[in-house]
Parts: structure tokens; C-alpha cells; sequence
């Protein structure tokens, strides 16, 4: 059987319904922009006359006559005096509109998921900051968490962004091992992913936990704003340093806080020991330093991987030799050790003579070795003398020479590294993701802070001598000569570059007469 056709009215019913209800919409918004300053003083007038009632409802008996002759007395002089009606219809009209007005309602606590969460924090503390003989425990089963909270900050998310937490006068903040215990507490239950950085206050019985921003790492390689003897090891957070330098990042300029390094006579940790897994920065970093040190002194550069990361550097001015073999590695140390040797002797004549040292004795030399435990294991399988002996006199001796040692290895290799190179690196540097143990082990000290897991490259942390540990951000200096460089990047290196030296040329050989 055939269907029939609806009616017209029926099969274009709803889109004219559709229609209308959308033109009846938009009608209502146009109404109430339009009437919108009117419903906020009626708004205002309802409001108003609410609390005059209430005034009215709160005034004792025997004072409500005198409260109408003074209002009646008030009518009447603004009805004698000129003009007073306008003025006094349009200050009632100014107060309704100003007290009907739509205000954005002030947060003053946390909301329920907040409140939670805070209560969370406050139960999951609780084995560790009280006892069983305290009569009035601060944290206790059940108990109130806003005794012991305060400052405390959310994200858009509902993740906690910074807490002030009091805890009691007995517990032993003086220990790190209980230190260390109640931080990763905290950052478990606040939410991994992020670095916090924790602030105690042992004498106000108080930790400051906040999250600490990412550092920037659009800074590419450039001349920073420093003195012979500094070097920049990369940036860090803006209230860890007292100083700033200007960079330049993207197209913009803007003032960046340094960690940095002073060599020299007068350094106390004269030499810099970087570690790191691979792929983490540590070439970066060596490379960034050998850029700076060209524009002062002499750069000795020997590759342990020889990979060619510094293949860029070879043949340049003020750049020594670039070797990546066991024998030019040998015979490049050993060159070191006797120059050392040299410029000591050298200072000491001249200051026993009362005179000035000699010029190529003040310039200053740099030998960058990376990855010298490759060495050490080809020189015991030949039989040769490992090369990391032949850094006891730059290491001893290097800073009233002039020399500075720089030595970058992997985690798994640390291990054989030579006393005089652990003892005489009291600079140190980690990048890429460690371990609590790894940083104590290089640094000396755990930060204040947690690392994370996934950590861009030439992302770690620098602690000079006995100074506090930093979070670090190496400037981006990679091989101009990969292809996996940006161009920016490259054009950055590349600029930094010093003009190459022309190889001299043969003697002629003289033709036989």
C-alpha cells in the first residue's frame, strides 16, 4: 500500500516552531540589554528599601519619633532649596544602581573538593607529626585540618599550588631523613608531575610548600653579560639569585637570573664536574662553556664518545685541539700537565724577581674532557697510562695557573672517576632525571625540591662549592652540524663561532739543479 504525504502543516511545523522560539529568544536578550539599567535600579530600590525596613524594625519605640521629625526635616529643607528634588531623585537613583549592580561573589575558603582534599593531606600526616603522649596533639585522627593549614592555593584543576603547614615543636625537623620523608609525602598526595619546592622554618615550627614554575628553555646561545673569570652555566629560578642578565629569547629581550661560575685565582671551586644520562644535556653544557671560554682563553677539548659533537670547534681560533682518539687524548693531557708545570714556574720566577707574571701565563686555558671513563678502559686493555692521571696537576694546581678542568660523565660511570677528580670538582652539576641518591651523591646534598621524571634537555641542578643547590636550565647550544637542529638554533652557534685558522703551508720542496 502507497504512503500517503503528511499534511504540509505537520512536516513544516517544527522548523517554524524552531524558528520562532529562536526570534522569541533573541527578542528577550534585546529586551534586557535594553531594560538592563532599569531592572538594576529596581534591583537597587528593593534592596534599599529592604534595609531601611530593617532599620525601621531595629529602631527602639522611643526613638522613632525623633528619627521621623529629623527625616521630615531633612525632606523639607531639600524641597525649599533650589533644585533639591533633582538632585535628591538622582543621588536615590545613583545608590540603587550602585547597590543593585551585579557583584562576582568573593571566594573566602575552599569548596568541597578543596576541603577535602586538604582533610586528606591533614589525615595522611598524622602518623608523623604526633605522638601518643601529647595532650593537645596538633594532628590527630579526625581532626581539624585548620589548625594546621593556612596559605594555602588551588589550581583551575582542584590540585594544591601552595600550603603553609604548622607542625609541632617536637618533631624532629633537624633530621633530613625526616625531612626527606615528610616532602615526598607531600608530593605524593599533591600530585606528581610537578616540582615543589619546600621552605622550613625550623624556629616558627612552619613548612611553605609551593610549586615551582617550569624554567624557559627557548635561550639559545648568546653573549651573556660577564666579566673574565664568569661563566653562565644556564638560568635559574628568580629568587634563588641576587642578579640578573639581559637575554635575548625569540624576538623579545628581557632580564633572566643566571647561575654562575667564577673561575680563576680567586675561585674556590675552580673546576666543574657535570653528570647526566645520555641524551640529558651534558655536551650541551660542555659546549656552551667551550663558547664562552674562546672569548678570553684557549680551549683543550677531548671527546670520549667520539661521536663528533664538537667537530664544529676544530680549527678554530684560540681552540687548541679537538681529539676523540686514545693516543691524541694522551698526548693532549700530558700537554696540559706540562703547561700547568710551565706557568707555575714561570709565576714563581717573576714573583721571585718582583716582577709581574708573564703574559702567556695570565691567559687562561680550559681542558674539557667528556666521558673519560671511555678511555680509562681502552687504555687498560693497551696497557697505557689512564688518562685521567694526567689531571692531577691541572687539578691541583690549575687555579694559580690559570688552567681550569672541566670533566662531564654518564651516572653509570661515575663510579670511575678518580679520587682527584671527585675531591678537586667541587663545582657539580646533574642533569636529566635522578634519583635522591644520585643528587646526594654528586651534589653533596639533596635539593629542596622534587625532581621529576620526564625533564626536557639541559634540565638539572648546580651547586657550587658549599653554596645552596639551584635548579639549572642550560642555554640550548647544539651541533650546528646536525640535522636535527633548528635553524635558529644553529644560526645562534654558528655566530658564536671564532673565524677558523688557515692551515700553514708547506715548504716548497727545492727542485734538484
Amino acid at each position: 500500500m502507497a504512503r500517503r504525504p503528511l499534511p504540509r502543516i505537520l512536516s513544516s511545523g517544527s522548523a517554524q516552531i524552531a524558528r520562532s522560539r529562536e526570534i522569541a529568544r533573541t527578542a528577550a536578550d534585546s529586551a534586557t540589554d535594553v531594560l538592563h539599567p532599569l531592572i538594576t535600579i529596581t534591583r537597587g530600590l528593593r534592596q534599599l528599601a529592604a534595609t531601611a525596613r530593617h532599620k525601621w524594625a531595629g529602631t527602639p519605640k522611643e526613638r522613632r519619633g525623633p528619627a521621623l521629625f529629623l527625616v521630615a526635616a531633612c525632606v523639607l529643607v531639600v524641597a525649599l532649596i533650589p533644585y533639591g528634588p533633582l538632585v535628591a531623585l538622582i543621588s536615590v537613583m545613583a545608590a540603587a544602581a550602585w547597590k543593585g549592580r551585579v557583584r562576582t561573589p568573593v571566594k573566602t575558603g575552599p569548596d568541597e573538593a578543596e576541603a577535602g582534599r586538604l582533610q586528606a593531606l591533614y589525615e595522611a600526616l598524622v602518623p608523623y607529626f604526633s605522638v601518643p603522649e601529647d595532650p593537645a596533639p596538633l594532628f590527630a585522627h579526625g581532626g581539624d585540618w585548620a589548625g594546621a593549614f593556612s596559605d594555602y592555593e588551588f589550581d583551575g584543576n582542584g590540585r594544591i599550588t601552595r600550603l603553609r603547614v604548622k607542625y609541632p615543636a617536637y618533631f624532629t625537623d633537624g633530621e633530613a631523613e625526616s625531612r626527606s620523608r615528610i616532602e615526598q609525602l607531600l608530593h605524593a598526595k599533591s600530585g606528581r608531575g610537578r616540582e615543589y619546592h619546600f621552605a622550613w622554618d625550623e624556629e616558627g615550627n612552619q613548612l611553605v610548600l609551593s610549586v615551582l614554575p617550569a624554567l624557559s628553555t627557548s635561550i639559545a646561545a648568546q653573549r651573556f653579560v660577564a666579566v673574565p673569570g664568569e661563566t653562565v652555566l644556564g638560568f635559574t629560578d628568580a629568587d634563588a639569585v641576587q642578579r640578573t642578565v639581559p637575554v635575548t629569547e625569540g624576538e623579545e629581550t628581557r632580564d633572566a637570573p643566571p647561575v654562575i661560575w667564577r673561575t680563576g685565582p680567586r675561585s674556590t671551586e675552580p673546576h666543574l664536574l657535570v653528570a647526566g644520562q645520555p641524551g640529558t644535556g651534558t655536551t650541551t653544557l660542555l659546549r656552551s662553556i667551550a663558547l664562552q671560554a674562546l672569548q678570553h682563553g684557549d680551549v683543550l677539548i677531548v671527546e670520549g664518545s667520539g661521536t663528533g659533537e664538537y667537530a664544529c670547534l676544530a680549527g678554530r681560533e684560540g681552540v687548541l685541539a679537538v681529539e676523540s682518539g686514545l693516543a691524541g687524548a694522551l698526548a693532549s693531557l700530558e700537554w696540559g700537565a706540562h703547561e700547568t708545570e710551565r706557568r707555575l714556574i714561570a709565576a714563581n720566577r717573576a714573583r721571585q724577581a718582583g716582577q709581574a707574571a708573564p703574559e702567556d701565563t695570565k691567559r687562561p686555558l680550559w681542558i674539557l674532557l667528556d666521558r673519560p671513563s671511555i678511555f680509562g678502559h681502552l687504555a687498560a686493555a693497551d696497557g697505557h697510562t689512564d688518562p685521567q692521571q694526567l689531571l692531577q696537576v691541572p687539578l691541583r694546581h690549575g687555579r694559580a695557573a690559570q688552567v681550569t678542568v672541566v670533566v662531564a660523565e654518564q651516572f653509570d660511570s661515575v663510579d670511575s672517576l678518580t679520587e682527584t677528580v671527585r675531591t678537586h670538582t667541587r663545582a657539580r652539576v646533574v642533569l636529566g632525571p635522578a634519583t635522591f641518591e644520585q643528587l646526594e651523591t654528586v651534589l653533596g646534598m639533596e635539593p629542596h625540591t622534587t625532581p621529576t621524571a620526564d625533564v626536557p634537555p639541559g634540565r638539572g641542578y648546580a651547586r657550587l662549592g658549599t653554596g645552596p643547590v639551584l635548579r639549572l636550565q642550560v642555554p640550548a647550544t647544539p651541533d650546528p652540524y646536525d640535522d636535527a637542529t633548528s635553524e635558529a638554533h644553529r644560526q645562534a652557534v654558528l655566530e658564536l663561532l671564532p673565524e677558523r685558522v688557515e692551515a700553514a703551508a708547506p715548504d716548497p720542496v727545492p727542485a734538484e739543479g
